[in-house]
């Protein structure tokens, strides 16, 4: 069995990155299969072991449950904490509506696993030698079979799901800045918001099979999944109850009844539990450990690099005394510079122009940026202003994403040509809202304009696919300390044509018509490469934690560029220092 448990396993793991889109369809009937089968069998049991079960439902035995095994009654509580996770398959119900989820649960689900409780109780109180294997003890020879199929692939659903949160919650995180850049997997043809998260994935693989292959029992891993388990339920409870006054703002008494009434009873459940730490509960433990120092780590370092950015930006002032051209050399083309700052001008740039005094006609800081709501619109993701003068050619873009947003977008280019409408889109509405059209004017401040939110967004263009390519193909570029790098120039497939030229403007067409010249050139994507390190002086923990913990996980983790789909032909990284 264990040997049979561990193919399935492996089956599984290698399974994911097929995605489950191709045998989504059986989930829903495994699991009404499921249900129905293990009620049919409490009915059977109760018909014929002991009908009188029912008179088990009233509350007066649990008072004499405990007041005859006393402490050792509370003691046995952890055990019962496998009944209540029988409603794991109402994992695969979370695509419907918190109505229809609670009508299936009370209406279904719960009845189905109370008949099956009812009906072993019943079993077990004639043949209480075979308790160790009640539950396929109490099912007749002429069903076993069938039912033990329908177990193990009720078992792979529920498996499914775990694995569906667990990639989830990865990405959630990672998006949240609180875990490390991983590769996330998703295509078009997968159900909707399905990812694939193939690091998670291969560590759940070897975790999973190291449980199952060491400890070779089902009790140790029992007491390990109820442990888990009712941590997590106590967790959702009070974050439930902080939602409930700081989000909801239901009041405080709400919160205090909501975490009192419910959280007693969890707790109650919880120290049960954890007195089977040293049988297998130290597991999940051990390893929920080591991912929470794991997100600490990498939240914590990238704060500190943040805030390091945010104090080393450089002032609007020192911009507009270099002039127009910057001090430096315009050529044609346009530069994209990724910054985590969703203001100022980081310090990435008077880097880059310090090594390399060149750089391209149109200028755009990109900052993608996930705010804590679950999705953004489309109409919504786009923000983009201006810095400085109309003539400086500078301006800023924040992408806005959801946590839970997926970008199903196969091409790279479809981010540029976007970018390029959404420039084009704020230049039109820069002056139809009564900006300056004259080409020094311009909001100095960078105000910003949610631009797809204008219904003739994208009608003044055309794309178009091309099998040539305009100007000449380059490997990346790193950019430490060398000044005799050159600029790159990039092939481009695909053409975004502007079709109406027809504006009441003549300087926003002049603009417009410079900035689709620009993109004909090609688009380069700058980002910073850096290189972490704690101040000399500072404590010994923080100088482990950036020195050693960060610095590994950093290392070891996907690039930015790649993290952000960015075409390593038209990448120029530059190499910055950071003393945090």
């Amino acid at each position: 069995m264990v040997a049979l448990a561990g193919v399935l396993l492996l089956s599984l793991f290698v399974l994911q990155y097929q995605g489950t889109h191709k045998v989504a369809f059986i989930f829903s009937p495994v699991v009404l299969l499921w249900l129905l089968s293990i009620a049919a069998l409490g009915v059977y049991n109760i018909m014929h072991w002991n009908p009188r079960i029912y008179e088990a439902l009233s509350p007066i035995y649990i008072y004499r449950f405990f007041r005859l095994t006393g402490i050792d009654g509370w003691i046995s509580l952890g055990g019962a904490l496998l009944c209540i996770t029988g409603n794991m398959p109402l994992c695969y119900m979370l695509i419907f509506s918190g109505i229809i989820i609670q009508v299936a649960f009370c209406f279904f689900v719960y009845p189905c696993l109370v008949l099956q409780y009812m009906g072993q109780a019943a079993f077990l109180s004639k043949n209480f030698s075979a308790i160790s294997l009640s539950f396929y003890a109490s099912v007749p020879d002429a069903v076993f079979w069938p039912v033990l199929v329908i177990a193990i692939l009720a078992t792979v659903v529920v498996s499914q799901a775990v694995l569906s949160a667990t990639f989830s919650t990865v990405k959630q995180c990672h998006a949240l800045g609180c875990f490390p850049r991983v590769k996330i997997v998703h295509k078009s043809k997968w159900i909707d918001r399905q990812i694939y998260v193939p690091e998670i994935n291969w560590i759940l693989m070897v975790l999973c099979s190291a449980v199952t292959l060491g400890s070779q029992d089902t009790t140790r891993i029992g007491n390990a999944y109820g442990i888990a388990s009712m941590t997590l339920i106590f967790i959702t409870t009070s974050l439930i109850s902080l939602s409930i006054y700081f989000v909801w703002h239901k009041g405080l008494a709400l919160a205090l009844s909501f975490f009192i009434l419910f959280g007693t009873i969890e707790l109650t459940f919880l120290f049960s539990s954890y007195i089977r730490i040293l049988q297998g509960g130290w597991v999940p433990l051990l390893l929920s450990s080591i991912f929470l120092f794991t997100m600490f780590v990498w939240h914590y370092g990238s704060r500190k690099k943040y805030l390091y950015d945010q104090n080393h930006k450089l002032p609007m002032k020192w911009i507009l005394t270099l002039g127009s051209d910057l001090g430096i050399v315009r050529v044609p083309g346009i530069g994209l510079i990724y910054t985590h700052l969703a203001n100022g001008v980081p310090a990435t740039f008077s880097h880059f122009l310090t090594n390399l005094p060149a750089f391209y006609q149109i200028i755009v800081f990109v900052c993608d940026k996930t705010v804590p709501v679950p999705f953004v619109p489309q109409k919504e993701r786009y923000l983009v202003g201006r810095i400085g003068p109309k003539s400086y050619r500078m301006y800023r873009c924040i992408v806005q994403n959801g946590y839970k947003d997926v970008n199903e977008n196969e091409n790279e280019y479809d981010f540029e040509n976007a970018l390029i409408m959404s420039i084009a889109e704020f230049i039109q509405l820069e002056a139809e809202g009564g900006g300056s059209g004259t080409p020094d004017g311009g909001s100095i401040g960078g105000r910003l304009a949610v631009v797809k939110s204008s219904e003739n967004f994208g009608k003044r263009f055309g794309i178009s696919k091309s099998n040539g390519f305009e100007g000449t193909s380059s490997s990346s570029l790193n950019i430490t300390s060398s000044k005799s790098a050159t600029l790159v120039k990039f092939k481009t497939r695909v053409q975004l044509t502007l079709v109406d030229t027809r504006y009441k403007d003549s300087f926003v067409k002049e603009e417009v018509m410079r900035l689709m010249e620009a993109k004909k050139f090609g688009v380069a994507y700058v980002i910073g490469h850096s290189n972490s390190k704690a101040k000399w002086n500072s404590p010994f923990l923080k100088r482990f934690l950036i020195n050693i913990v960060y610095s590994f996980l950093r290392k070891n983790c996907r690039a930015p560029s790649i993290a952000l789909s960015i075409p390593q032909t038209s990448l120029i990284e530059v190499g910055m220092n950071y003393t945090l």
